[in-house]
């Protein structure tokens, strides 16, 4: 089932809202059971369930952060949106611990049936903490 450009927009306002109000419950409601996951650091995740467990403690923890939208495009034939984002939190970069920071990104989202069915996720290599652009740390 296709959905039409108003029924997108709409969902991915009432996801922003989600997302805000750092509600892992709502958030998840928009995923198809069958939801893949690419996150920033090249981690994936397949299944509703599986990507739950992965965010539950991340939401648990990291509750001071936000998604500040850029821009979206949306292909309603393609049942496609992309998504240009500020993600705001606290960092965890080795000698920034604590201080704001903001990443820059793009998600490019799947819909099937009404549902995100692949949300595929690009981050910039630098992050800015105080003013400043900071190499983000390899993770080991």
């Amino acid at each position: 089932m296709k959905i039409i450009r108003k029924e997108i927009e709409s969902l991915w306002d009432r996801w922003n809202v989600a997302w805000d109000n750092h509600d892992l419950d709502k958030v998840m409601e928009f995923f198809h059971d069958d939801i893949y996951f690419d996150n920033w650091t090249g981690g994936n995740t397949k299944g509703k369930k599986q990507l739950r467990e992965a965010w539950h403690e991340w939401f648990l923890n990291h509750g001071n952060f936000k998604f500040i939208q850029k821009e979206i495009f949306i292909d309603v034939d393609k049942q496609k949106l992309l998504y240009r984002w500020v993600f705001e939190w606290p960092s965890f970069e080795k000698g920034y611990e604590g201080k704001f920071e903001k990443r820059r990104g793009v998600d490019v989202i799947h819909f099937k049936d009404g549902k995100i069915i692949k949300k595929l996720t690009y981050s910039k290599t630098t992050i800015e903490i105080g003013g400043k652009l900071v190499k983000l740390t390899p993770e080991k």
